[in-house]
C-alpha cells in the first residue's frame, strides 16, 4: 500500500492552532512485505541516520498495530518526501497520519477520516495541521471535551484552483516547543480582540472568496511578530511578498517556512521577486490541495 499526505501551513496570521491549508506537496509512505524490517527514504530527511534508526513513522504503525490486535509483521517502509522537516510545513503530522492510515488499512479496516483524525490527536494536541492534511482544503479546527474525551469539531471548505501558494522556506529550522516558549502566558484585552475579528473575518474571506480582504484578514498580534523576532529577515520576507502580488503572507506554523497566497497570474511575479531578494531561500510554488489524505495503489 501506498499513504499519500499533504503538506499543510497552520495559523495563517489571526488563527491560532486553529486555521489550516492544504497544500499540493505530498510525503507517500509505501509499505511492502518482507522478512525484515528496513526503511528507505528518498527527499526531505535522506542520508539523515536518526531517522533510519529511530523512526517516527515505524513506531506509531506498530503501535497502532498492537491497539488494534494484529501480531507484529515485518516490512520494507519506502518514504519519499518531499514536506521539509521542522519548517512549518506539518512534516510530522503527515507521518502520524501516514502510520495510523497504514496500519488501519493493514487491519482491514475501512478507511474513515474522522477515526484518523481522532488517533492522531494523540500524538499532535494541535488540530489546526492535522485537520487540513486529513480533509484538504481549508479547515478551521476547534478541541472540545466530548465524554471526558478531547475531540477535534471542525469545518473544511474546498479552494478554487486559480490560487496558488508560493512557500518561502530558510535552510534554517525553527522547534516548535522552543518557539511556543517565547509566547506569553497571558494576552490583554485589546489582542484578543484584535485576534479575534481578523480570524473571524479571515474565515469569512476564505468561504466567501473574498480574497480582497486577505492582507487585513492575515494581521495577528498572539504570535507571529514574537516568533519572527527569533529569525528577523522573515519581516522582509513578508514585506517583499506583500509588494509583489501576495494577498496575504504568514508565517507557517512555528516557522521557519513563510507561506504567500496569490492568484495564479502573479505567481512568477512573486516567485522571481522572492528568488532574487532571498537568493539563499528555496522558493517553490505549489498549488492547493483539496483531497488530503489519500491511498494509493502501489505501482509495480
Amino acid at each position: 500500500m501506498t499513504i499519500s499526505v499533504p503538506a499543510t501551513t497552520a495559523n495563517l496570521g489571526p488563527g491560532f492552532d486553529c486555521l489550516g491549508l492544504s497544500l499540493e506537496f505530498r510525503n507517500e509512505f509505501k509499505l511492502l512485505p518482507a522478512q525484515n524490517t528496513s526503511v528507505q527514504i528518498y527527499g526531505e530527511g535522506e542520508g539523515v541516520e536518526r531517522f533510519l534508526i529511530d523512526n517516527m513513522f515505524v513506531k506509531i504503525f506498530r503501535k497502532t498495530l498492537k491497539e488494534l490486535s494484529i501480531p507484529k509483521q515485518h516490512f520494507s517502509f519506502i518514504f519519499t518526501n518531499q514536506i521539509p522537516v521542522s519548517r512549518g510545513m506539518g512534516s510530522s503530522s503527515a507521518v502520524i497520519i501516514g502510520a495510523i492510515s497504514a496500519a488501519y488499512m493493514l487491519a482491514g479496516i475501512p478507511l474513515d477520516k474522522n477515526k484518523i483524525l481522532e488517533n492522531a490527536l494523540v500524538y499532535e494536541h494541535h488540530p489546526d495541521n492535522i485537520t487540513p492534511a486529513i480533509f484538504g482544503g481549508f479547515n478551521i479546527a476547534v478541541l472540545d471535551t466530548y465524554q471526558n474525551q478531547k475531540k477535534v469539531y471542525h469545518s473544511t471548505h474546498k479552494m478554487p484552483s486559480f490560487l496558488r501558494a508560493v512557500m518561502v522556506i530558510p535552510g534554517r529550522s525553527i522547534s516548535t516547543k522552543y518557539s511556543r516558549q517565547t509566547l506569553p502566558k497571558k494576552y490583554t484585552t485589546t489582542e484578543a480582540v484584535f485576534n479575534l475579528s481578523r480570524a473571524s473575518l479571515l474565515s469569512a474571506a476564505f468561504i466567501k472568496g473574498e480574497w480582497e480582504l486577505l492582507r487585513v484578514a492575515s494581521k495577528d498580534r498572539f504570535h507571529q511578530e514574537r516568533r519572527m523576532r527569533n529569525f528577523p529577515i522573515l519581516f522582509s520576507v513578508q514585506k517583499c511578498a506583500l509588494e509583489n502580488g501576495a494577498l496575504m503572507s504568514t508565517l507557517s506554523g512555528s516557522g521557519s517556512s513563510f507561506f504567500n497566497l496569490c492568484y495564479e497570474d502573479d505567481v512568477n511575479r512573486l516567485k522571481d521577486a522572492l528568488q532574487k531578494r532571498f537568493y539563499n531561500f528555496r522558493i517553490v510554488d505549489m498549488k492547493l490541495d483539496n483531497e488530503g489524505l489519500q491511498i494509493l495503489p502501489n505501482q509495480e
